[in-house]
């Protein structure tokens, strides 16, 4: 009986016209951003996270914080931090490691062509092979920095297609390109991490790095090496308080940030939920508006088919099914409108996915959400079917006499 109803809710609906049309626009566009925002939220996590480019959880990233002016993290601040502060951190108790890491804006010049990109400083012995592992760094071509290498650069992974490096030519292992119009020789170029700043990225030596520019014993970032993950904390707040004996600075006004991966992922996370929740909002009010459209379509459809309500009682409908007829109707409305969002957002989702992987040459997998995508049409034909329970009611009290004679 409940089928007999669905099949004839269809019919009915498909008779008429483009004013049902019309009346799903609001659940369609209010289901179609609901659909692709979900859809699309994972996937920007995952490109956030890979910008970070630190594979390790057991990694404290500090700089100094301040007045910052265009360039690499911590250059800009007004104390910066120094060599002596990383071999101060390096002491710790809780801390294995310690890398002091200058990141530097080259002019760089290939092809008889210059661009400016940025450039990071490695490290040789266990800290460098720590920072290769950190960053999850291979070599894609070629090799690695190694020990004693000078005049010899790593490149990340766009500057082998002449599309992406800004020359207009393939940079290839053996090349010869100009730091700062100093000629260096192409041994390695990493592979792909998806992550803008490390598919671009220059490798070089430290040694090299402080011939080509005065840093005067500064450093941009320090990445810390805890000893255990259950050391993290410990080591966060054993650096903190470091810090602000040597900077001199009161709690709650220091000059200079200790964060871990998860906390910068928090603050990402943090960023996209309210995105999420705005856009949450905006759907919703679309919703509604669709809804209050169903209830003036359906309305106006009981007023419309009268006679077809009197017939109905006439050879022998009961109340309740006339009432199940124009609640199947408003509720197969929000279902026809929830569907065709359904698939409008995962079209725009699949899109948003591929952008963000040709943009950041990353390689996400669209992941369609099944829990999500019934959730909205069960959803959808709940808010077509409560918007139309008055409009129903209506109905099932009709007279059937007076439903014949109008």
């Amino acid at each position: 009986m409940r089928l007999d109803h669905l099949i004839l809710a269809l019919k009915n609906l498909r008779h008429r016209g483009i004013r049902s049309w019309l009346t799903l626009l609001g659940i369609f566009i209010g289901v179609t951003a609901v659909v692709s925002l979900m859809s699309l939220g994972a996937g920007l996590q995952a490109a956030v996270g890979a910008q970070f480019g630190i594979s390790s959880t057991e990694v404290i990233t500090v700089q100094a914080g301040g007045v910052n002016a265009f360039g690499a993290p911590g250059s800009g601040a007004v104390d910066r931090l120094t060599n002596a502060d990383v071999r101060a951190i390096e002491s710790l108790s809780s801390v294995d490691l310690a890398i002091g890491r200058n990141i530097e804006t080259f002019k760089v010049e290939y092809n008889d062509r210059v661009v400016f990109n940025m450039g990071a400083g490695f490290h040789e012995g266990e800290k460098g092979k720590w920072d290769y592992e950190m960053q999850d760094i291979e070599a894609e071509k070629g090799r690695l920095l190694q020990a004693g290498d000078r005049k010899k650069v790593i490149l990340g992974y766009n500057y082998m297609f002449e599309d992406k490096n800004g020359f207009d030519k393939a940079v290839q292992v053996g090349d010869k390109i100009n730091l700062n119009d100093v000629s260096f020789r192409v041994v390695g170029i990493m592979s792909k991490k998806g992550s803008l700043i490390i598919d671009n990225i220059i490798g070089i030596t430290i040694d090299d790095l402080d011939d080509l520019v005065d840093n005067e014993d500064y450093v941009d970032v320090v990445s810390v090496k805890v000893k255990r993950s259950d050391l993290m904390d410990k080591a966060v707040g054993d650096i903190t308080k470091l810090l602000r004996d040597r900077r001199d600075v009161d709690e709650g006004e220091e000059d200079f940030e200790v964060s871990t991966p998860e906390a910068m992922m928090e603050t990402v996370n943090s960023i996209l939920g309210g995105v999420q929740a705005f856009i949450i909002i905006i759907a919703s009010i679309s919703i509604l508006v669709g809804a209050l459209g169903i209830v003036n379509t359906m309305t106006a459809s009981v007023l419309e088919r009268r006679k077809e309500i009197g017939i109905m009682k006439a050879i022998g409908a009961t109340n309740f099914q006339v009432f199940l007829q124009f609640f199947f109707e408003s509720g197969m409305l929000g279902f026809i409108g929830g569907l065709i969002g359904v698939i409008f957002g995962t079209l725009i989702g699949v899109a948003g996915i591929m952008g963000i992987n040709s943009y950041l040459g990353a390689e996400l997998s669209f992941v369609i959400d099944f829990v999500l995508i019934a959730g909205a049409l069960i959803g959808s034909f709940v808010v077509g079917a409560v918007a139309g329970i008055v409009p129903a009611m209506s109905a099932a009290k009709q007279n059937p006499v007076e439903a014949l004679r109008g």
